[in-house]
């Protein structure tokens, strides 16, 4: 046995670190926290004793932590690896307690996996920061009481089964309070004048007006001003600039710029950095910090030499603007500047290319610019056109990098301009006078909710993905696309000295990946904003951050903090027991149906909104009708509730294909089609009670193209696909489901591990019958948890004592069901 134990938290970072270990070092996992808050019951904290937790460990740990007794009984000296933050301090802390270890037991960091870092991490042991483990159960502790005691305020004002937490019910105002933005936002047209003029060698030069109009008869009058009007280059002005690089990521920045360069989700950008680091090619993951270390940029300087010489070198030590940023820490950056790329899986390749491009960038010299504006002179009045265009004089860190953007304004006009000269009589080919309509906020994407949430100070580095994660879940968000809609815009256009208008129409509004509030995730987020203002509230959010910082630097008493906290929150839990259930989510009148004279009402029910004809009060029963995903309680009107009620009714069959039916059909999750035993949902862009049959096939041959292009491979002739049901994230292969383990993942999961967990379940599905009888499928001799039986359709008979199971005929086991007593009716009350 070696006799040094070395417990990290994942099996692939121990795989990498005990290669970098003597034979006597052994090195093993604890598969991340071992112990926890039990699940449920309110004995878990004792707010009367300075809320002491009482902690368990995990029903899934138990037989990992015997393992590790051993281990750590056998062994000389036991080393605690964990990463190097407050989740890492508190799992080495739980490993401590659950071990029995000492208090001065061996503690390691280090922010690379390499072998220089592990083994200068061994010469210098620390025993255990309890700050860093206080602040992690500062926020555990403080986390469970809101949940623990807000939910069921929500379960009994709002609906059954909702829950609420400290940082995902922010994030969820965040995006609900976008979205009524949008609702609220009232598009105001301007017409906008931009000039496209000939040059000499096929060349065009694009000049604009710098104001806008408001009105259009002012922009037509100016058009009018043009005809017939000489234009010239008024001055030429050149101006040096110069663009500096970004510094290396942070964990919010590199979600963020995952998501716009790489389309990558954020779970995904830290499943896929995890395993980089894991595998020694990238710097600690989890971090605030855009420092680099003096060693890190001398090899940057190395490598920016080598690669592109001596001029483009220049070295920068960024300042981090987080005060709680831990400055010994570093910015994500390579562990090697040498590798450009690497190989293997390909997103791990994408995002390891965009972390070196970033940091590599990050030592480069600025980019120098020539920005050169024109003035155009126009004969008839006194009003300037402009012209704007830059050249790269030297291009810097632009060579390996230029940051992307979350706005979705137009590009500027940044070309090149063509060779000009003061004077140069210009030849106008058309202006244009185009209608253009100011824009609301745009929707959050999960990188631009990221961002909001660092710049109001509300999270932290781990913090991100999983909350975005739990409000999806919870069904309070959901990511999508949605269509856009045709808008009109007018268009008047100057060229051979007359004047021409025409209408034209615009797709607006198409949105992509972005995060939309559910009817419930709007309804909650009102009732807490009413009336648990602090719990929702971006101050008092951002300031337990800090609070949660200060106890991590030993500033602050965990329990302190608490104290302060709860007393004032389990008052206002006790006050809202007054709150009236009827005023909450109660919908509204929208008028009476002029046919039935019955009232027309909109509400929130349990499976999401309805409108309403009638009341249940009435002799004859109310009628309903589901609003549809873009539809709100709080804005539909009185005309499309009527046309709700007026649709026909779901399930309906549209018509027969290849003599099977084509059924569309509403379920919890939407409407969908079935055909042939399967079920397709159908997009937002189709209608469920006019959709037709050949839109309807369309539908089922694209989503069965995108679920062999979203799939995993084929496995014997048949396609591998993954989803996520009411149990968790599956596989599915020739219609059988294969739950995956709690190590897997549905962003990385490939067709090995899915082959895996086929063959897996078969196996034990193979170990279950010791015996089946192909003329009777309906009788089985069974391996149970409690000893062989006989199934004989739905019954479960005994096997005689001294029979073996394996050796019984299909006769016998007949036999033994028609001696075997009746099952037991159940006696009515």
């Amino acid at each position: 046995m070696a006799k040094n134990l070395v417990i990290v938290e994942s099996p692939a970072k121990a795989k990498t670190i005990e290669g970098y270990l003597g034979k006597d070092f052994v090195v093993k996992s604890s598969f991340g926290h071992v112990r926890d808050l039990p699940i449920k019951g309110d004995k878990a904290i004792d707010v009367e004793n300075d809320f002491a937790p009482t902690y368990v460990v995990s029903a899934d740990k138990t037989k990992v932590i015997s393992e590790l007794k051993s281990l750590a009984k056998s062994s000389e000296e036991v080393w605690l690896a964990t990463d190097d933050d407050r989740e890492g301090e508190a799992i080495s802390w739980h490993l401590k307690e659950a071990l029995g270890l000492k208090d001065n037991a061996k503690r390691i960091v280090f922010r690379e996996i390499t072998k220089p870092a592990i083994l200068q991490a061994i010469t210098q042991p620390r025993t255990i920061d309890m700050d860093l483990v206080n602040a992690q159960q500062a926020r555990r502790i403080m986390d469970r009481l809101i949940g623990f005691e807000l939910s069921p305020v929500l379960w009994s004002k709002v609906q059954k089964g909702l829950s609420a937490g400290r940082v995902q019910s922010v994030a969820v105002r965040l995006i609900v309070e976008r979205e009524r933005e949008i609702e609220n936002h009232e598009a105001v047209a301007t017409f906008k004048v931009v000039a496209h003029f000939d040059l000499p060698g096929k060349k065009v030069l694009k000049a604009e007006l710098s104001k806008a109009f408001a009105k259009e008869n002012d922009a037509l009058d100016f058009l009018k001003k043009c005809v017939g009007a000489a234009f010239s280059i008024k001055s030429l002005e050149t101006k040096p600039a110069k663009k500096s690089p970004a510094p290396p990521f942070t964990t919010s920045t590199l979600q963020q710029e995952a998501s716009r360069k790489l389309g990558f989700a954020v779970a995904t950008t830290m499943s896929v950095a995890q395993k980089l680091y894991e595998s020694g090619r990238i710097t600690y993951m989890r971090t605030d910090s855009t420092m680099l270390s003096q060693e890190a940029r001398d090899k940057a300087k190395a490598e920016i030499e080598s690669a592109y010489g001596a001029k483009f070198h220049y070295s920068r030590q960024f300042k981090t603007k987080s005060e709680s940023a831990q400055e010994a820490h570093e910015a994500i950056r390579p562990t090697d500047f040498a590798n450009h790329s690497i190989t293997g899986d390909a997103r791990e390749k994408r995002l390891y290319e965009l972390i070196w491009k970033r940091a590599i960038a990050s030592q480069m010299a600025d980019a120098l610019i020539e920005r050169t504006t024109a003035l155009i002179d126009i004969s008839t009045t006194p009003e300037l056109l402009s012209a704007q265009g830059e050249v790269i004089a030297f291009e810097g860190f632009l060579k390996a990098y230029l940051e992307g953007k979350d706005d979705e304004e137009e590009d500027e006009n940044k070309d090149m301009l063509p060779p000009l000269n003061v004077g140069q009589v210009l030849a106008l080919d058309e202006m244009k006078a185009q209608e253009r309509f100011t824009r609301a906020a745009p929707r959050y994407t999960e990188a631009s909710l990221v961002k909001a949430l660092e710049e109001k100070g509300i999270g932290r580095p781990s913090t991100y993905a999983p909350t975005i994660s739990t409000i999806i879940k919870r069904a309070y968000v959901v990511k999508e696309d949605r269509p856009g809609r045709e808008r009109e815009f007018q268009t008047w256009v100057l060229s051979n000295n007359e004047i021409s208008g025409n209408k034209a129409t615009e797709t607006v509004g198409t949105e992509k990946a972005k995060l939309f509030p559910t009817h419930i995730g709007t309804l909650v987020t009102d009732f807490l904003v009413e009336n648990f203002e602090n719990v929702v509230d971006y101050t008092f959010t951002a300031e337990m951050e800090d609070e949660f910082d200060n106890i991590a630097k030993g500033k602050l008493e965990w329990t302190v903090l608490m104290k302060n906290f709860y007393k004032s929150f389990h008052q206002t839990i006790e006050d809202s027991k007054s709150i009236n259930r009827s005023s909450v989510g109660g919908g509204r009148e929208l008028g009476v149906d002029p046919k039935t004279g019955r009232l027309v009402s909109v509400r929130l029910g349990k499976f999401g909104p309805f409108v309403q004809l009638g009341e249940s009060s009435e002799e004859e029963k109310p009628v309903f009708a589901n609003l549809t995903k873009t539809q709100s309680v709080s804005t539909l009107t009185f005309e499309e509730a009527l046309a709700l009620l007026e649709r026909p009714k779901l399930p309906r069959e549209v018509g027969i294909h290849n003599d099977m039916p084509v059924i569309i059909g509403a379920g919890k999750l939407g409407p969908y089609i079935k055909y042939d035993g399967k079920f397709t949902s159908l997009p937002d862009t189709h209608d469920p009670f006019t959709i037709e049959m050949d839109q309807a096939i369309a539908v089922i041959a694209q989503a069965l193209k995108d679920a062999e292009a979203g799939g995993l491979g084929y496995f014997e002739d048949s396609l591998i696909e993954t989803g996520k049901g009411r149990f968790g994230p599956y596989v599915k292969h020739n219609g059988k489901y294969y739950s995956l383990a709690k190590t897997d993942n549905l962003a990385t999961i490939d067709q090995a591990r899915a082959i895996e967990l086929i063959e897996a379940k078969r196996k034990v599905e193979a170990n279950k019958f010791i015996k089946e009888f192909a003329e009777n499928e309906t009788v089985k001799v069974v391996n149970g948890m409690y000893g062989p039986y006989i199934q004989i359709g739905k019954r479960n008979v005994k096997i005689p004592k001294g029979t073996e199971p394996a050796d019984l005929t299909l006769e016998e086991c007949l036999a033994l069901g028609d001696a075997a007593p009746a099952p037991k009716k159940a006696r009515k009350k």
